[in-house]
This record gives structure tokens, sequence and C-alpha cells, in this order.
């Protein structure tokens, strides 16, 4: 039987009882939708996770990712992707889906409280349902104002807040060595149209103010600007991987104690918004 049939088979004409979302069912559209979107990356995360299985029999955490999608995940895709990878034997520990809302690099979440309230009690729901695995927030650094909401509805969440741990150290940079701060937005600038394209910006790079417009003492505002913000964001891997990278983490060691100090303001407040830190 050819995977739309099957797909047919197990979706369509019945209802999917899920305790604390209530009753959901497919049309033949939504299901369309939800392998189109998908069928392809559930198949494949099938493959990983079974080559991995054979090379760490002892066990091993698996984080599924299908958040970088132009448009949220639905219930229905959710429960989709999470049936799919039960029936093939997928054992998840996270799953990050695309939730609503502009979840964007290193800046606050933009959106409807409301209706991120809505939808993250379904796809809590999904996730118990399905054994209880992780909810992923991927690009959740500076998330903020969602942070109460996840740690409060959920008890079951994954927040990756890496990237902006760069940035701490670019904010230290632009305070204590403004001429190597400057050299890593021009490398930046240089490449944003290709390091933005796989990520979900709204930076304009054209507000960012000419650098030789900028003083010294006005550096530290571009890393919290937010078209800047996002400019520095993504363009770290250009950075990291090229001499200016070695340079930056030169830098790094030498004024260790003022990054250690910075980075834990920084997380302390990522901490103290998911209630993990008083």
């Amino acid at each position: 039987m050819e995977r739309g049939e099957e797909w047919k088979s197990e979706y369509l004409g019945r209802g999917f009882s899920i305790p604390g979302a209530g009753e959901l069912e497919f049309t033949e559209e939504s299901l369309v939708r939800a392998a189109v979107k998908y069928g392809r990356a559930v198949e494949f995360a099938a493959e990983m996770y079974r080559t991995l299985a054979e090379k760490l029999p002892d066990g091993f955490d698996y984080e599924v990712s299908v958040d970088e999608t132009e448009s949220p995940t639905s219930p229905l895709e959710h429960l989709f992707v999470a049936r799919e990878l039960d029936r093939l034997g997928v054992r998840v520990t996270s799953l990050a889906p695309r939730f609503v809302g502009a979840m964007e690099k290193g800046v606050d979440w933009r959106g409807d409280m409301d209706e991120f309230k809505r939808a993250l009690r379904v796809h809590v729901a999904i996730a118990k349902r399905f054994g209880g695995y992780r909810l992923s927030l991927h690009s959740g650094s500076d998330k903020f104002s969602l942070y109460p909401v996840i740690a409060e509805s959920t008890g079951i969440w994954h927040v990756k807040t890496a990237g902006t741990s760069y940035l701490v150290a670019l904010e230290v940079a632009a305070r204590r060595n403004p001429d190597l701060f400057r050299r890593i937005v021009r490398q930046s600038l240089d490449r944003v149209a290709e390091d933005r394209a796989t990520y979900h910006l709204s930076a304009d790079p054209t507000r960012i103010p000419p650098l030789d417009t900028v003083a010294d003492s006005e550096l530290p505002g571009l890393v919290s600007a937010h078209d800047s913000r996002q400019v520095l964001h993504v363009g770290f891997g250009s950075v990291l991987n090229s001499p200016l990278g070695d340079e930056l983490k030169r830098f790094l060691v030498e004024y260790e104690d003022d990054y250690s100090e910075a980075l834990a303001t920084h997380l302390g407040r990522h901490l103290e918004g998911l209630g993990v830190k008083g």
C-alpha cells in the first residue's frame, strides 16, 4: 500500500480523543496538508533514529524539530507527527513544533498571547498522550514574555538559549574592544543575505546606522536594537569560523570575568522567567 493510501486508512473517518484537548478529526484536506508538510521529515527522523539505535544500544536522547516552517504547527499536524513517530517506533525525548506568533532569533516573541495559550494547551495534551516528551522551544532565547506561560502550562519544556550567549560576548566586546566589535558588525552585514537564508527574521539591515556615525559609547546599543541584534545573531557561524572568531575567543579569555558576569545576568533572566531561579 502506498503511503498516501496508508495514511488515509489510518487517519480519515475516525476521531482521536486527546485528554485535555478533546476530539481531533482529520479532513482529507488537513491530512494532505500534514502529510505534505511533515511526511518526509517524519520518515527521515525515523531512519536516523534506527541508525542511532544500532550504534547506541544503551540509549540516547532524541529530539525531532519541525519548527523551521512557513506556518505554525497546527494541533492536527502535531498529532500526525507524534502518531507517525510512534507508529514507526521512534521514542522522542522532545519535539519542537512551530508555535504561533513570531518566534524570531534573539528577540522576544510577538503575537496574540491568548492564541498562544490556547494552542499550547493542545500541544501539551498531545505530547502527554504520546509519551510525555518535552515540548522544545527553538529560537527560545530572550522569549521573556513566554517563559512564565510555558513554565505554568507544561512542566515538560526544553528551551534553547545558546545563541544569545554569543550576543552577550559581543556586548562585552562592544564595551571593551570597540575595534573588534566594529569589524564583527561589518562582516555580519556583508554576509547577512546568505546567513539569514534559513531563518525567519524581520530584521532590515538598511535600518542599522552606518558604523562611522556610531560613537564607541553607543556600540553596545547595536547588540540590543532589533535589526542589528538579529543580523549579529545569525552571523555567528560566519564570524566564529573566520579569523575574527579566533580573535573573539582570545578576547573572551582575556575578559573572562566580564563575560561570565554578563552571561550569568542574562541567563539568570531566563531562569527567573521559567520559575527555576527565584
